[in-house]
């Protein structure tokens, strides 16, 4: 895996795990109300999921060939 693939998927894990905890409400961000808990937890989750899951983060073996052609090309990093 590539290094921008590893820390999409750790910054969405850490999202989830968030989303879950404020869900239960078994974590609060300090000097926020309730509400406010909630509505950025659930920003924060829906942005590290669209860019965790619409990036093309070449995890299949198609995937891999397509990069491999990128990079054979010039096409990519």
């Amino acid at each position: 895996m590539d290094k921008g693939t590893v820390i999409r998927t750790i910054v969405l894990a850490f999202a989830l795990v968030n989303q879950f905890l404020v869900g239960f409400g078994l974590y609060e961000i300090p000097g926020t109300e309730e509400e406010q808990t909630v509505v950025i937890s659930s920003v924060f989750t829906f942005i590290a999921a669209t860019v965790a899951w619409f990036k093309n983060n070449y995890l299949t073996a198609k995937g891999k060939k397509q990069r491999e052609v990128l990079k054979d090309k010039g096409l990519s990093k």
